[in-house]
Order: structure tokens, then C-alpha cells, then sequence
């Protein structure tokens, strides 16, 4: 559940899109003469409009994109990866996965062979795709940035300040957001949360954490690092105080929650802004942002790779390289809030200027670029994508009243060592 993305459009999530200049349609052949590449992602990462003006620059090259749901992507990637056939011309791997599939870096080409340089990315995020041999195995697309979104109206209606610099006062950490949300349950409106899910607010509290799920060394540490546990107990404390608004993430209902306003706050990475627009279009002006409790962190993030398996590396490297050069991520940025994981960018008055209208014109240059910079990387072990969801199912158990947090603990410990053992 940590770094889990959603197609900003649910539609996406039903098959395969040809995006050319002039429509979009069905997959289907290139032309004659034609090269096709295919991309295949597990979310909207905005680059629909960059295909249009990639195919109009190289008119020998056919765009096609292939949407899968988060965990079906991943998946789909290990197998064909362990089979030899089938993967795409390029792959997106989100943060959570990435060292799953560095591990297997050799079945992917190394960007350094096509003039790529390291050091456009942020160098925690270059390290992060970075084999064992030193090769290149993925290109940073964008980071997740930590900020707090929130429903002005609905902090209003309770009594709360709406300003985002006095909201941000309100919970230097995540205890004070826990007190905060009480101060917010005494006045809500009728049937609106505090938050979204348990399983979100942990995702962000263990982000923050300068060991998570797997220490240095590839060692699960899960049972025995204190930041673990801290950080389920209070998600568990805060649903437990009634103020969850029992949804589970990037379900319809979740989805629906948006629109219904359902829930007060949800912890935001950059991403996020584009799936609340997407999700709940009439709210424009309602939400705003503000400082994540404790100041910074990253949720998620994703990589293009190329394997091997393409037929046609050269072109793939070259179409991946274009999706994440600095114009592009920053055009992604300001259109679609995807924040680059290229620093040079966060100090481009473009990028670090930038204001979102749906969001009250907050200053969403500014608070991701900040939270970015400020962030502690956090070391991503190999089955680092597997354990994430297991404890968030847990947290989601207490949530419905199914276990008492001591049994749900208990079987996170059971599931997560059965997920990980050799």
C-alpha cells in the first residue's frame, strides 16, 4: 500500500491505448515503415500529449501505451522478465519495486550506453536504479513529494482555521494531527472523516522514517525496527478514534469519497493532486495544501527501464529519455503535478514558481521542491513492494472493526514472514 499509484482516469485501466496525433484508439500495427514501442505502465503518468509531440517529431515511430493496475503490472513485469518474452519496449517500476527488479538489472539495458548521465536525478534517485554492476537500469519519471491536502470548506464548517500556513501550524507532528482531528470530529459535518484511510496515514508516517521495512544489507527488519511498529500503532490510534473514513485506497469507493467529500484530509503526495482533480472535478477551489506533519517525505515515485527483451533498444532509450528530460518533467509538473526527481529543476522559476487553481492557488512549486529537498531517502529492500500492502491489509482489519490491533499485528508479523522468507 505504500507506493500503490492510480490511473488518474479509471477508463485507462481497461486495456491498451494507441496514442497518436491525431486520436486515440484501439492498439493496433504501425504503418509500414513504422516503428512501434510500446509502453507499459501501471498509472496516468501524463505522458499522453508527449506521445502526440514525440510522434510528430519522429514520424517513423508508433506510440503505443498499455495501462495495468499497480500490482498486475509488477507482476506481469517479474514474469516475463523469468520467461524471456513478453515485457514492453519500455517498462515503468515504481519506487516501492525498483530494488525488486534491480536484482535482475542485467535483463535491462544500462541508459549510460545511450548518453544518459546519472547526475540529471536527484542522487538518491539515480542510486536507486543503479544494479550491482553500476549500470543505469532506470530513468527517474518523478518523485513523491509529501504534503497534507485538505478541504477548506470542510475545515471551515468545523470551526478549524482554513489558511494553509495556520493549518500546517496545527500539526507540527503526528500526534498534534491526531489532536487535531478530534478538535475537527467535535464539529464536523455529518458523516465526514478525518481522513481518507489508516493504511494511508501509516504509508506516510513510515515514509518519513530513516529505516523502513528492510535495512541496508537486504535484511527485513520489519519485526525488529521500532519505526515499524510506532508508525502502526498510530495510524491504529487515529482509527480507532473514529476518525477513518474506512476506504480503501483507489477503490470506487475511495474514489467516490472525493466526490462526495467524504473525508477532510489525505495525506498528498505530488501525484496525488492530479488524482484528486481527476476524481472529484466540482471541489476545484474547495482543498488546499499544506506541510505533511513532520515536514517532509517521499511516496512514491517511478522509474522507466528498457529491458533487453526489446526489439528495438535504441528508439525505446531514446523515447524513455525524451519522457523524462527536464522540459518534459517539467511541463508534467505543471499540468499534472508528477514533481521531476531532477534537482536542477526545483530551482527553475517554472517549476518552483508554480501554482495550483484547484487547490486555492496554492503554492505547490514551492511545498513539493521543499519536501523534496528535505527528505531523507529511505534504503528500498527487494521485497520492499510485497510487505508494504500486507501491513496496510492489517491496518485495514482494525479499520473494520475484523481484528483488535494485538491480532492484527501478529498476523502481519505471520504474513510478512512467510512473504519474504528465501
Amino acid at each position: 500500500m505504500r507506493t500503490r499509484r492510480p490511473a488518474a482516469l479509471t477508463a485507462l485501466m481497461l486495456g491498451c491505448l494507441a496514442l497518436v496525433a491525431t486520436a486515440v484508439g484501439a492498439c493496433g500495427s504501425a504503418k509500414p515503415g513504422q516503428t512501434q514501442l510500446v509502453v507499459e505502465i501501471f498509472g496516468d503518468l501524463g505522458y499522453r500529449d508527449l506521445y502526440t509531440k514525440y510522434e510528430q517529431s519522429h514520424p517513423g515511430v508508433k506510440i503505443v501505451e498499455h495501462i495495468v493496475s499497480y500490482d498486475d503490472h509488477h507482476k506481469n513485469l517479474q514474469a516475463h522478465l523469468l520467461g524471456g518474452s513478453g515485457t514492453g519496449d519500455i517498462e515503468a517500476i515504481d519506487g516501492g519495486y525498483i530494488a525488486q527488479f534491480k536484482v535482475m538489472s542485467d535483463k535491462f539495458v544500462d541508459f549510460r550506453d545511450y548518453g544518459a548521465d546519472p547526475g540529471q536525478w536527484l542522487p538518491w534517485k539515480s542510486q536507486q536504479a543503479t544494479g550491482p554492476d553500476g549500470s543505469l537500469m532506470g530513468l527517474g519519471a518523478d518523485v513523491g513529494g509529501l504534503a497534507m491536502c485538505y478541504r477548506r470548506d470542510l475545515f471551515a464548517q468545523a470551526g478549524l482555521p482554513t489558511g494553509r500556513e495556520q493549518v500546517a501550524a496545527l500539526w507540527p507532528d503526528w500526534q498534534s494531527y491526531i489532536a487535531t482531528g478530534k478538535r475537527f470530529q467535535a464539529n464536523a459535518p455529518d458523516g465526514v472523516a478525518w481522513f481518507d484511510s489508516g493504511s494511508n496515514i501509516f504509508n506516510a508516517i513510515i515514509n518519513q522514517a530513516p529505516v523502513g521495512y528492510t535495512a541496508p544489507g537486504n535484511t527485513v527488519v520489519v519485526a525488529d525496527n521500532p519505526a515499524v511498529k510506532d508508525a502502526f500503532d498510530l495510524a491504529v490510534e487515529a482509527v480507532q478514534a473514529g476518525q477513518s473514513a474506512k476506504l480503501a485506497t483507489f477503490s470506487q469507493q475511495w474514489n467516490a469519497g472525493f466526490q462526495r467529500g467524504s473525508f477532510a484530509t489525505v495525506a498528498c503526495p505530488a501525484w496525488m493532486t492530479d488524482t484528486i482533480k481527476q476524481n472529484a472535478p466540482q471541489t476545484s477551489g474547495k482543498w488546499d495544501i499544506a506541510t505533511i506533519p513532520g515536514g517532509s517525505g517521499n511516496w512514491g515515485g517511478s522509474f522507466l527501464t528498457v529491458p533487453k527483451q526489446s526489439k528495438h533498444r535504441k528508439e525505446a532509450a531514446e523515447l524513455a529519455r525524451f519522457l523524462t528530460a527536464p522540459e518534459q518533467a517539467s511541463w508534467i509538473f505543471r499540468t499534472q503535478g508528477h514533481l521531476p526527481s531532477q534537482a536542477a529543476l526545483y530551482d527553475d522559476p517554472a517549476v518552483l514558481g508554480n501554482t495550483n487553481a484547484f487547490f486555492n492557488n496554492a503554492p505547490t512549486g514551492r511545498i513539493f521542491t521543499e519536501s523534496a529537498r528535505t527528505l531523507r531517502p529511505q534504503y528500498q529492500g527487494p521485497k520492499d513492494g510485497d510487505i508494504g500492502p500486507l501491513i496496510g491489509l492489517g491496518i485495514n482489519r482494525v479499520d473494520k472493526g475484523k481484528q483488535r490491533p494485538d491480532q492484527a499485528w501478529r498476523q502481519v508479523l505471520k504474513d510478512v514472514a512467510n512473504a519474504t522468507e528465501p
